[in-house]
């Protein structure tokens, strides 16, 4: 493909435009950037200009899109954003090929933070990064473990979603810090941050299962209950599989035990008997936990982004001294 001056440029740049939709495949997928928000709100709880931190912000998105990319390629995902996913279009070596550079040029973004910080701080920004993407990995592996298992414990589920959804969240507060108070990892406030991004990624995979379950395609993009379609181990799964025995819990169980996705009739059966459990209320009930558990840490810069991107409201009683 040419560019307007006669530059060619790759197939692959090409790729990542789709994906991200920049021209010619508006609109551009514009989404909540949550990942580089809580870089930049970590780091402006210490005052710090966004020249020091929006390399750190620019890397932990790309990261993330990575992590998309093949996401969507592993979990046999149709639809992002309401429209055909990268494989799809182009094929699962090609989005492959797409979701590497992702992560190469993530590490090449974090790289620009020399500018505004010590050399020694931004090695430990890249070791905190690599960290974070190795521990995704982790629960990436096992989330699709979990696919063809015949029980999953709520012990189990909460590491998957540690490694998988949290690692990353955690790592995008700790960087904002790290690049605030050009600070390596183990000074106290990074390591709070870093804390405090963790208990976030915990509510947020939550609220996300929430929504794999009980939102509508028009707010997800995907199928209505697509979790459960793939009988994926999400929270309400786990949790219900856990009570005690009783008709609803047999439903679920039954349906778990065809060991293959469900059909329209049997979601809907599940779905009925989570809401006969309490499934949802548990799940709601979670959520407000982790987020007091983030507020405790200190981190009051982040409350309104915890009511706001979670749709929650921790009592104001709940939060820390803050910074």
């Amino acid at each position: 493909m040419l560019l307007d001056n006669g530059v060619r440029r790759s197939s692959v740049a090409d790729y990542l435009a789709y994906h991200f939709g920049f021209d010619p495949y508006g609109p551009v997928r514009t989404g909540k950037r949550l990942r580089p928000q809580m870089v930049g709100i970590a780091a402006d709880a210490f005052g710090a200009l966004s020249d020091a931190w929006i390399p750190a912000a620019v890397a932990i998105e790309l990261l993330h899109n990575y992590s998309l990319i093949h996401d969507d390629i592993e979990d046999h995902d149709e639809l992002r954003h309401g429209r055909p996913t990268l494989w799809k279009r182009i094929g699962v070596a090609q989005a492959l090929n797409a979701g590497d550079q992702l992560c190469a040029l993530s590490f090449l973004a974090l790289e620009q933070a020399r500018h505004t910080t010590d050399a020694t701080v931004v090695l430990a920004m890249v070791r905190r990064l690599h960290h974070a993407h190795r521990i995704m990995c982790d629960g990436q592996a096992l989330d699709l473990a979990f696919e063809s298992e015949t029980t999953v414990e709520l012990a189990q589920y909460r590491t998957m979603i540690a490694c998988k959804t949290a690692s990353l969240f955690g790592a995008a507060a700790e960087l904002g810090v790290m690049a605030a108070r050009n600070r390596d990892d183990a000074d106290a406030d990074v390591v709070r941050f870093r804390e405090a991004g963790f208990a976030y990624g915990i509510a947020f995979q939550l609220r996300d299962d929430l929504l794999g379950i009980w939102a509508d395609a028009d707010t997800t993009g995907k199928a209505v209950a697509h979790d459960l379609a793939r009988r994926k181990w999400s929270f309400p799964i786990v949790w219900a599989l856990a009570q005690a025995p009783s008709a609803a819990r047999r439903v679920i169980a039954d349906a778990y035990a065809l060991m293959r996705p469900l059909d329209r009739f049997e979601v809907e059966h599940v779905v009925e008997a989570l809401d006969s459990l309490g499934a949802r209320q548990a799940l709601e009930s979670e959520i407000v936990t982790q987020a007091r558990t983030m507020s405790d840490h200190g981190a009051q810069a982040l409350y309104d982004f915890v009511a706001e991107s979670l749709e929650v409201q921790i009592p104001k009683g709940h939060l820390g001294a803050g910074c």
